[in-house]
C-alpha cells in the first residue's frame, strides 16, 4: 500500500489493498480543496462472471508488494508529465474477488476535460500492461492463470508516439 504524494501541487494517489473502496468517496477526496480541477474522469473495473468460454466463480489477484506500488506511481508520474493534471488516483485490489466486485479505480483530474479523459485512458492502458499483477480465475473447469492479451498491448501502444498535451 502506498499513500498520496504531492509534487508541486499535483496529487498522486496510489493504493493496493484487499479492502473494497467507495468510488464517490475516492473522487471526493481526490478533488477536496483543489479548485483548479474542472473535470474528473474515472474508470472502474469489475470482476466479470465469464471470460472467453468459461464461467468465472472467483478471481484471485496477486502482486509483488512494493514493486507494484512503485510501478503504479511511475505510471501516474508519466501521466502527469504528458498532460496538465491536478491529480491522479489508482486504487487496485488484491486477494479473492467474486463477480461484480470492484477491482480497480483509475481517475484523472485536470482543469480541462480532454486532458482528464486522455490521462485516465493512459492510466488504465499502462496499468494493464506494465503493473505486476497476476490473476488466477476459478472456473467450472478448474483454476487457470489469465494470460496477457494482445488487445491490451495494442491499447497501450497508442501512447508510444510523441507526448500528448491537452
Amino acid at each position: 500500500m502506498s499513500g498520496p504524494s504531492v509534487d508541486a501541487g499535483k496529487l498522486v494517489v496510489v493504493r493496493v489493498q484487499h479492502e473494497d473502496f467507495d468510488v464517490g468517496a475516492e473522487i471526493a477526496a481526490l478533488t477536496q480543496g483543489r479548485p483548479a480541477i474542472g473535470g474528473v474522469t474515472s474508470f472502474l473495473g469489475l470482476v466479470r462472471d465469464i471470460h472467453g468460454d468459461a464461467r468465472v466463480g472467483a478471481m484471485t489477484l496477486e502482486h509483488f508488494p512494493g514493486m507494484t506500488e512503485r510501478e503504479l506511481a511511475r505510471i501516474s508520474d508519466e501521466a502527469h508529465a504528458r498532460w496538465p493534471l491536478e491529480a491522479t488516483l489508482i486504487v487496485h485490489r488484491v486477494g479473492r474477488l467474486e463477480p461484480g466486485d470492484r477491482i480497480v479505480l483509475c481517475a484523472a483530474a485536470s482543469a480541462h476535460r480532454q486532458a482528464a479523459f486522455d490521462a485516465c485512458a493512459f492510466l488504465i492502458d499502462f496499468l494493464k500492461t506494465r503493473a505486476p499483477f497476476w490473476k488466477l480465475e476459478a472456473t467450472d473447469g478448474g483454476e487457470r492463470w489469465v494470460e496477457a492479451r494482445a488487445s491490451d498491448d495494442a491499447a497501450a501502444a497508442r501512447w508510444q508516439g510523441p507526448e500528448t498535451r491537452s
